[in-house]
């Protein structure tokens, strides 16, 4: 239960929220929802498919689409962060699914190479697009549901944590934080949301093995909600889309608030200076000394395909 003082300042913000985002508020009338679909156009960025649902009304599916492992550069983390401020931006959408276009990998997390012999303010700017992406995606007034269809380590893991709901695909599949044994570190708002998502006891252990979990142990932690046969993942996360979108968006979305704002407040507070210390971190010898590593690892392990 929030104390009387946080509701006073959360709801205001949540209205306002709502407001900006121009999502619908109430049932709409058939006219009206012919109207909004007809404003409606498929987007294809260079790295992101937005569409709308042939079935469902007010759901769009994003897709992820940079191959081979759809790892996190600056452009597609704007195009992503673009994707969702225009379907909060468009009236007629409520929800959208986050996948991939590839199956078999949802994304492999930051692209490594945005962060190995770069200069600090470099590092910044890049770290600030991934600190945009991931307030868009736990700040949406959307119901977001992440449809997991393959792999999910590190910056993966985070998107779809950022999310209403998980479904992960069956399979040989793993997803958790894993920055760990890179030699890096999960900052204080991605160590809190593991936290707030698969319990203190869980996380501690997690986060300082860089534990990957296969489907059915993440869904038992609590890091993902459901595991389905791959075949049917789409089609299974349409169906629990239209449950969310049954609440009334109002409701829904002043309860959203009131559950994260306190982190998106902590959050905002220490951004900048995270980017100052994550600059620092990530510049050091050590740090860049295991990327580099891990680069020599991935450059062999294609060579031998």
């Amino acid at each position: 239960m929030l104390p009387g003082l946080m509701f006073s300042r959360v709801i205001p913000c949540c209205i306002k929220n709502l407001r900006s985002s121009r999502i619908l508020l109430s049932s709409t009338s058939v006219s009206g929802v012919q109207t909004q679909v007809n404003r409606w156009f498929t987007e294809r960025a260079n790295y992101v498919q937005v569409e709308r649902d042939s079935s469902v009304e007010g759901l769009a599916w994003v897709r992820m689409d940079r191959k081979p492992v759809n790892s996190l550069n600056s452009d597609m983390m704007m195009e992503l962060n673009l994707a969702l401020e225009n379907l909060e931006n468009n009236e007629s959408y409520r929800g959208a699914i986050l996948t991939s276009a590839n199956p078999g990998i949802f994304t492999a997390g930051l692209d490594i190479t945005e962060l190995y012999q770069r200069d600090s303010d470099y590092i910044k700017k890049f770290w600030t697009q991934l600190q945009n992406l991931w307030l868009k995606l736990y700040g949406s007034p959307l119901v977001l549901i992440a449809a997991i269809n393959g792999n999910s380590p590190a910056g993966g893991c985070l998107m779809a944590m950022a999310c209403d709901y998980r479904i992960m695909a069956a399979g040989k599949y793993t997803t958790g934080l894993n920055e760990v044994k890179l030699g890096m570190v999960a900052t204080q708002w991605l160590k809190d949301m593991m936290v707030s998502t698969i319990g203190q006891r869980q996380a501690e252990v997690a986060l300082q093995l860089g534990t990957m979990f296969n489907p059915e142990e993440a869904q038992s932690v609590g890091l993902v909600d459901k595991v389905v046969p791959q075949e049917s993942i789409e089609s299974i996360a349409r169906e629990e889309m239209q449950k969310w979108l049954k609440i009334p968006d109002m409701a829904r979305v002043l309860t959203k608030q009131m559950l994260r704002n306190q982190a998106i407040e902590k959050f905002n507070k220490n951004r900048e200076n995270e980017c100052d210390l994550v600059s620092m971190f990530m510049s050091s010898g050590s740090v860049q000394k295991n990327i580099g590593r891990y680069m020599e690892t991935l450059t062999k392990a294609r060579g031998t395909k």
